[in-house]
């Protein structure tokens, strides 16, 4: 069974989390906005995202990464493919 499948309920309260961030920010610029609150929502949402992609990005690297059976071509592809989702990431 998949690390996403296994940890499926708190990945959705993670990903709702952001959503309700988003929603909020949007609220507070369709009104008459503080610099300070947009700013904040948007730390928060950052904050949010972040916490997702390291709970999901930990959980691959210990199911994937970590498998005993994989040989060393396939763990090398591994680690490329988790290095260009990183690079995207990060831009």
């Amino acid at each position: 069974m998949s690390h996403t499948t296994i940890g499926k309920r708190k990945l959705l309260t993670r990903v709702r989390k952001v959503k309700g961030q988003a929603i909020a920010l949007e609220n507070t610029l369709e009104g008459e906005p503080d610099c300070m609150k947009v700013l904040q929502q948007i730390a928060a949402i950052k904050g949010a995202v972040n916490g997702l992609m390291k709970e999901v990005l930990e959980g691959h690297l210990r199911e994937h990464l970590g498998a005993e059976d994989l040989s060393q071509e396939q763990r090398t592809e591994e680690v490329e493919q988790v290095i260009l989702v990183l690079k995207s990431y990060l831009k």
